[in-house]
């Protein structure tokens, strides 16, 4: 009778314990990252009829007086603000302007040492166009840029060159999964001109097999007078039920409210790939968010340059335990190794 008890028992358990999964968290209510929102809609309109064009997301509902701005520069073939469309809503819906450069025709042209000059182009044309036409009003003080792959280098090149390419100087800037893979265009021979005063945080995955860490280390090592910067390194986690992965197309994010049409490989391989995870809103958007507000009124600059909890952890699976935190390097006191968690 006993045996029979404890074999119903089983049968009684088994299902449920077959039925329980480990997710991981949503995206947080509050904080940097988080759904607290100030606008619930957007504008999108599309300048990117040539390579040196651009689309513009601007804040509604409702509609501020001003705002700052964002560029945000895609990765090689990236020309569809799809592909990134939802960090590009989180950033919009958070209160400010973003313009996304196209910078290329298509995938073969124009060459890659052209890349730069197609965004700081962008730039020019949305700045006069936010200035003159029935835009919010844009704030360029404590302006911000982040990208992807080759958007990241773009940017190095941006923040060392914004005299000559004739664009505001950055006043912060994350790069993303940044190289060039076996191309060489619009590489600088050497990132030690890195300005002092831009806060830079560089994120790599451990696993990128397309540019791998390579420049992003370049870039660290050699930005020597630039104090404020960190290097985070994310990591794959397979605990739960969707692993989390660490490779080249973390920064993915689809929003298809965004497709301009376009069906390269960039946007297939997006629409196949793209997930949003806590990698994603716990991982890219707060860090950005918290490099931002940093910049801008001085909150969260602790946070934002520490291998501290609030930068560096992912938040938990749903059976409690931590998902992977990233890695976090810092610039090391002089005659010192780096700084690592």
């Amino acid at each position: 009778m006993r045996t029979l008890f404890v074999f119903l028992l089983l049968l009684s358990v088994f299902p449920v314990l077959l039925s329980q999964t480990i997710d991981f968290p949503e995206q947080p209510a509050t904080g940097p990252g988080g759904m607290e929102y100030v606008h619930e809609e957007l504008t999108f309109q599309d300048f990117a009829h040539k390579p040196d064009g651009y689309w513009l997301f601007e804040p509604a509902a409702p509609v501020p007086d001003s705002a700052h701005v964002i560029v945000f520069v895609h990765g090689y073939g990236g020309y569809n603000p799809m592909v990134y469309g939802a960090w590009i809503r989180h950033l919009v819906r958070k209160g400010n302007i973003v313009i996304y450069p196209r910078y290329q025709r298509n995938m073969v042209f124009p060459r890659p040492n052209k890349f730069a000059d197609n965004v700081a182009r962008a730039i020019a044309d949305a700045r006069q166009e936010l200035e003159n036409g029935d835009h919010v009003k844009p704030i360029w003080e404590d302006f911000a840029m982040v990208g992807h792959s080759y958007g990241g280098v773009i940017i190095s090149d941006l923040l060392i060159n914004s005299e000559s390419y004739g664009i505001p100087a950055p006043d912060a800037a994350m790069i993303c999964s940044s190289g060039t893979s076996w191309l060489k265009g619009g590489r600088l021979e050497n990132y030690g001109d890195m300005p002092a005063d831009v806060n830079l945080v560089i994120f790599v995955s451990e696993n990128d097999g397309v540019v791998g860490e390579d420049f992003s280390r370049k870039v660290f090592d050699e930005a020597v007078n630039t104090p404020s910067r960190i290097m985070l390194i994310q990591s794959a986690d397979s605990h739960g039920d969707q692993a989390i992965l660490d490779g080249h197309n973390q920064p993915y994010a689809l929003d298809e409210a965004f497709d301009s049409g376009v069906r390269n490989y960039t946007a297939k391989k997006a629409l196949r790939i793209a997930s949003i995870d806590p990698v994603d809103y716990n991982g890219y958007w707060k860090v950005f968010d918290t490099l931002v507000s940093c910049t801008r009124s001085g909150e969260f600059c602790h946070e934002a340059f520490c291998a501290c909890p609030d930068q560096i952890e992912l938040g938990n699976w749903s059976d409690g335990t931590p998902i992977k935190e990233l890695e976090a390097i810092l610039p090391a006191p002089s005659g010192e190794s780096q700084v690592r968690n």
